[in-house]
């Protein structure tokens, strides 16, 4: 953290506005690592300046990976003809900062035979072990030799087609498959998968490549594994984490905001709560060119409508649940809401430690190690404190926030946006994983917010 990695806020401003989001941070970096599987060019679209974007860039082109912009703003060539080798030292710059390097291993063994994994970073949520990942990729025939900075891996007599089966719908796992699967001799049958539109969309780009790939019921994945794939041309769905966050700022600060870009369908979990609680949103779809006509692009409004907000009861899950990933704005937007909300963390068993922060705003949250609200969760009888309780309405007040990850980040500038007086918020660079140019959107939504 450097001296210039603070905000400072001046809160009790309701934002009023708009922004737009673009591709999807969860799709989009997952996409740039799939272009390593192709023998041509592949073209992405609508890339957000974000700093995994960068990460993952930089990771590209250590390997060999021509990465250049193309001609409209937010568009991705990445060339892979020419994929090498890097160096232990040079991959290891890059750990720390994402948990990216884990997805080359598929492409990379079916590029070069070998690949290294470097110890990983990511937010600090939950251990989120990557033992499932070496196993996968160890039944798909890798050998995986560990090593003090981290593991080396190859594939000897290649890499073939297995079943396998999650004991958890994890997203991540779900990616590895895909991306070691489809050019895997033979057939894998995933059971158990995450279902993400994320992870529908990856399969779309694999697809567009030349991937066999079917998505039955009770999720279920079949991959086909072909000999070649070429390269793509896509438009990834856009980031409906952001377009959440956004929305959780309205509501909390009592604000209007019109979020372009963002779309109905992977929202409507979301969409359903914000409305049980008391905010207002509207639809408009978006309309494509005709002759005579440029087309408009779609946005979801949402706005505070006035009046209290009302207390609810959620849990996070999986597709098609709450995304876990929506909770921690949400959850400020909560203090302000009359009566007790409940939430229950069924996907990280770490996540609810930023309501500490919230608490010393003046905020009333209490969390627990019960599954409160739901069903018993995975985490039920082990030592997380995984459910919350907010009682409200509370008045928040500004403090120093040192924002510990990338959502509750977000979700500690709403509470600073959203409080009485003037609040200095650290780390803020972390943000910048995710949301891009969040600054910028501040500016233009009329809140009180620059650089210590």
């Amino acid at each position: 953290m450097t001296v210039n990695d603070v905000l400072t806020v001046h809160g009790g401003t309701p934002l009023h506005g708009r922004i737009r989001v673009r591709g999807a941070k969860n799709l989009v970096s997952k996409a740039m690592v799939a272009a390593l599987l192709g023998d041509a060019p592949s073209r992405l679209y609508d890339v957000p300046r974000i700093r995994d974007v960068e990460v993952v860039r930089g990771l590209l082109e250590l390997h060999g990976v021509r990465v250049s912009d193309g001609a409209e703003d937010g568009e991705l060539v990445l060339d892979p003809a020419n994929v090498e080798s890097a160096t232990t030292d040079e991959i290891n710059v890059h750990a720390g900062s994402s948990r990216i390097p884990i997805l080359f291993c598929g492409p990379l063994l079916h590029r070069l035979g070998h690949a290294f994994i470097p110890d990983l970073g990511g937010c600090h949520i939950g251990p989120r072990p990557i033992d499932f990942h070496i196993q996968a990729l160890r039944q798909f025939g890798a050998v995986v030799d560990k090593a003090p900075e981290g593991m080396h891996l190859t594939a000897p007599t290649g890499l073939h087609g297995t079943k396998l089966e999650l004991p958890f719908p994890s997203v991540g796992a779900t990616e590895q498959v895909l991306l070691t699967a489809v050019l895997a001799e033979g057939v894998t049958e995933l059971r158990n998968a995450a279902v993400e539109p994320e992870i529908i969309d990856l399969i779309c780009v694999l697809q567009k490549m030349g991937a066999i790939i079917k998505v039955h019921t009770d999720r279920v994945i079949e991959i086909q594994g072909v000999p070649r794939l070429g390269g793509y041309t896509h438009r990834p769905i856009p980031d409906r984490i952001e377009a959440a966050s956004w929305a959780a700022a309205a509501l909390a600060t009592g604000g209007d905001i019109e979020v372009y870009g963002a779309e109905q369908v992977d929202m409507m979990t979301f969409l359903n709560v914000f409305r049980s609680v008391g905010g207002a949103y509207e639809v408009t779809d978006m309309r494509p060119p005709r002759e005579g006509s440029a087309g408009t692009e779609g946005k979801i409004r949402f706005w505070h409508p006035g009046g209290e907000l009302q207390a609810v009861a959620l849990e996070t899950d999986v597709h098609p649940g709450f995304m876990t990933d929506w909770q921690q704005p949400l959850v400020v937007a909560l203090t302000q809401a009359r009566g007790l909300s409940i939430v229950h963390e069924t996907v990280y068993e770490q996540r609810l430690g930023y309501t500490e922060a919230l608490n010393s705003m003046g905020a009333t949250i209490q969390v627990y190690r019960d599954c409160l609200g739901g069903t018993p969760c995975r985490f039920g009888r082990r030592d997380f404190k995984h459910s919350a309780v907010i009682a409200g309405p509370s008045k928040l007040h500004a403090a120093d926030l040192v924002i510990p990850d990338l959502r509750a980040g977000f979700s500690h500038l709403i509470a600073a946006l959203a409080a009485e007086g003037t609040s200095r918020v650290y780390g803020v660079d972390l943000i910048n994983r995710g949301y891009e140019d969040f600054e910028a959107k501040l500016a233009a939504l009329g809140a009180h917010a620059e650089r210590a």
